[in-house]
């Protein structure tokens, strides 16, 4: 018996040399059995109601049966292969002679291993009732091991062989003659394409949609891994309930369901097309696929293939997982789009709760009212709340919220309002997420939703040469310290509010709240804020943001936000367009001065500043404190251009003095220069080069940097003094002596003296700082 799991071709009998057809009667009834064919078995040899007739009109040799029992059986007693794949049908040619007359079918017993009988599969074919003496009557039946449409037999694969021929039921007595069985493969009207595809109904799949299908499908598979075929999932839908890896190229016809705790790896057919056809639907299909990208090490890539996805809700993407709150292996998702479909399933969510807030538990709400309707990831808003601080955790049994970042000035209770967007991929369902790499993607938000929001925690996230267009309310949102060492490179973010002024604008591209993020290359069109930043160690280069509108005399918001003091970032080479840079230190639960880090460790060089019809009060740098006692302790700006267009600006640069102004005596290590000026009234330098004409004889000169000091500061030290030609008295007496310097003159404490011993003129080249060096 062959034992080759192999496929079945259009004819076992022609390619692996198979023999199907049982003998004639003509060569012997030793073969033919009474009963059911199996060995030691009667047979009908010498049987008295069996006889073998030579001449018949119809079937020239022939069997002639009388009918003797409640079921008279004829069973070929060779072992006829069944192969997974392969159908056979069963054919006989009967007659009746004289006598009742009876009913006949094709029956058979189905073989397994070590010669067992298989229990429970169908054994009989449809009956034939013989109604004229004389008249041939045709009963066939096919036998397969798949559950099919058109097989009467369906065996499975337990079964490696049958026992195959006919019954004759109803009355007794009747004579009837047998044409000699034949069994014929016809697999051929079954499987269209033999040779490149293994189907999964071969292997007992039933595609109900109830049945579980894994064990049939992953022997399928093993087939067709092996035989470098493709796994064919016919019509149907096959229920998987259990964790399934296909080695072999998928093709489907039919779809799968599974469980959400199920998962499916296809490990040669790893993409959205595939997942898509796979489910029947791109939204689910992208799910079932990303469950398998976290789960499988088989890939860390999953390519989308250019599709389009029509997303009608936020894709929960740990839910997608549903078995992992925490990953950190590499994985990216990358080439295609994510189109939203407007519905109620993006409506945005508002809470509004009494909550206290206490500086020292600066990442605290407590006693949080209606605290199980407040989701987490939600925008918090109140009275002493920062921009973008979000909803991080939440603790229903405590009462209490933890916080992206604290509070300026919300100690004691109020009502805060808490805003829930609704995101494309929404990734804070996971406690912690690392090295998720989004490449090449297209996020068409359409007004209607938010375009990503990170995990919680979690480091190395990155966003490349992708797009968000549209987004409702945000671009990339960060609840917490998710964005930590965050790339986002060469993407371009549109907002859905261009038609607005710059101040009704809400949108933001970007937040941040960890450190050493990285934001390069990328364009963002009027959103309110392009980013706002809550770590340090930041890196932002090469981008191009404007936020303009077509308003005469317009306001302007800030492009970028440094929400921080000691930020040890550079800010190099972008393009800052109709907005400003806005460095505030909104993040901390007790804003004063007290012994922590004042405004520092901050680099603007080489950047292109330009605005274009607004009022002369706009400025471009602008230091917002907080609280009091404050100072810039580490400042480079410098090797920028500055231009106005449609109009002048007074300065560059500003201090905002809402809450608190700056401390000027603390001011040190601060270098501004070698900026270009365009259309701007007053430009600025520290240490800045004075020069000085003394035109009538003094013995005091008063000198005013005061207008090119930055930040209103004071002139706080004079780093050189530089006669140009003579210094003179009366009658032009040259004057040797060298004068003393007094710094902080004047009102506003922007002013020098120049000390002689007695009345001089002259002209000096003065250089000034507004700080101390170190």
């Amino acid at each position: 018996m062959d034992n080759d799991k192999g496929f079945c071709a259009m004819n076992k009998a022609i390619t692996d040399g198979l023999v199907f057809m049982p003998p004639a009667f003509e060569n012997g009834l030793t073969v033919w059995s009474s009963g059911d064919g199996t060995p030691g078995s009667p047979t009908y040899d010498g049987a008295v109601n069996a006889a073998l007739v030579t001449a018949d009109q119809d079937f020239a040799s022939c069997l002639e049966l009388q009918k003797t029992t409640t079921v008279t059986k004829l069973r070929y007693m060779g072992e006829t292969t069944i192969l997974p794949g392969c159908y056979l049908r069963i054919r006989a040619r009967v007659k009746a002679m004289s006598g009742n007359l009876p009913s006949a079918r094709i029956a058979a017993w189905a073989g397994g291993a070590g010669g067992a009988h298989v229990a429970g599969v169908v054994e009989t074919g449809p009956s034939v009732a013989l109604t004229a003496y004389g008249k041939v009557e045709t009963v066939e039946a096919i036998v397969g091991t798949g559950n099919r449409t058109g097989v009467d037999m369906s065996w499975g694969t337990s079964a490696l062989y049958g026992h195959f021929g006919i019954d004759l039921t109803g009355a007794n007595g009747g004579i009837v003659r047998v044409d000699d069985i034949e069994i014929e493969d016809i697999t051929s009207a079954f499987l269209r394409t033999m040779m490149d595809w293994v189907d999964v109904r071969d292997y007992g799949a039933v595609g109900d949609g109830v049945t579980n299908d894994a064990v049939a499908v992953e022997a399928a598979d093993a087939v067709a891994d092996a035989t470098g075929r493709t796994l064919l999932f016919s019509a149907g839908t096959y229920f998987l309930d259990a964790d399934v890896t296909l080695e072999s190229p998928a093709r489907f016809e039919g779809t799968l369901t599974m469980p959400v705790n199920r998962r499916i790896a296809m490990t040669r057919s790893f993409d959205l097309p595939s997942y898509a056809d796979a489910f029947g639907s791109e939204e689910l299909g992208f799910k079932k696929a990303y469950q398998a990208l976290v789960n499988f090490a088989d890939h860390d890539t999953l390519d989308m293939c250019g599709r389009r996805i029509e997303i009608t809700a936020p894709i929960d993407m740990q839910a997608a997982v549903n078995n992992k709150t925490s990953f950190s292996s590499r994985r990216t998702i990358r080439n295609g789009q994510f189109n939203v479909i407007a519905g109620p399933a993006w409506d945005t969510v508002t809470v509004t709760s009494q909550a206290s807030y206490s500086a020292g538990n600066e990442l605290v709400l407590s006693a949080v009212a209606n605290i199980a309707n407040i989701p987490v990831g939600a925008l918090v808003e109140g009275v002493g709340v920062g921009r973008e601080v979000y909803v991080t955790s939440v603790n229903v049994a405590a009462g209490t919220l933890t916080l992206s970042q604290p509070l300026y000035g919300a100690a004691g209770t109020q009502v805060y309002t808490f805003t829930r967007y609704k995101y494309v991929l929404d990734f804070s369902g996971f406690a912690s997420l690392s090295n998720m790499i989004l490449d090449d993607l297209q996020f068409e938000c359409g007004g209607e939703a938010s375009g990503i929001m990170l995990a919680p925690a979690g480091s190395i996230f990155q966003l490349r040469d992708s797009h968000v267009l549209g987004p409702k309310n945000r671009g990339i949102t960060s609840i917490g310290r998710g964005c930590q060492g965050m790339l986002i490179d060469r993407c371009q973010f549109v907002s859905n509010e261009s038609p607005l002024r710059s101040q009704d604008r809400i949108s933001v591209a970007i937040n941040t709240n960890a450190n050493d993020v990285k934001i390069r290359d990328n364009r963002a069109v009027h959103f309110r804020h392009f980013v706002v930043l809550g770590g340090n160690g930041n890196l932002i280069a090469g981008n191009h943001w404007f936020q303009g509108d077509q308003e005469t005399a317009g306001l302007r918001v800030a492009g970028l936000v440094l929400a921080g003091t000691d930020v040890k970032s550079t800010i190099n080479g972008n393009y800052v367009d109709n907005s400003f840079i806005e460095w505030t230190n909104e993040y901390e639960s007790d804003p004063d001065f007290a012994n922590q880090f004042s405004f520092g460790g901050l680099t603007i060089t080489g950047n292109t500043f330009t605005v274009a019809d607004v009022a002369p009060w706009f400025s471009w740098i602008v230091v917002k404190p907080y609280g009091s006692g404050h100072y810039i302790r580490g400042l480079n700006l410098s090797g920028n251009v500055f231009r106005s267009l449609n109009g002048s600006v007074d300065r560059v640069e500003k201090v905002d003095t809402t809450f608190a102004p700056l401390v000027n005596f603390s001011m040190r290590n601060i270098w501004v220069g070698e900026n270009t000026f365009t259309s701007v009234n007053q430009a600025i330098a520290n240490p800045v080069l004075v020069q000085h004409d003394q035109v009538t004889e003094a013995t005091v000169w008063t000198i005013d940097p005061g207008p090119y000091l930055p930040f209103g500061g004071w002139a706080r030290n004079v780093d050189a003094v530089v006669a140009e030609g003579m210094i003179t008295g009366p009658s032009s007496v040259r004057r040797t002596d060298m004068p003393y310097v007094d710094v902080t003159q004047g009102a506003s404490k922007n002013q020098i003296t120049l000390n002689w011993a007695q009345p001089s003129k002259g002209r000096v080249n003065v250089t000034v700082r507004m700080d101390n060096p170190n």
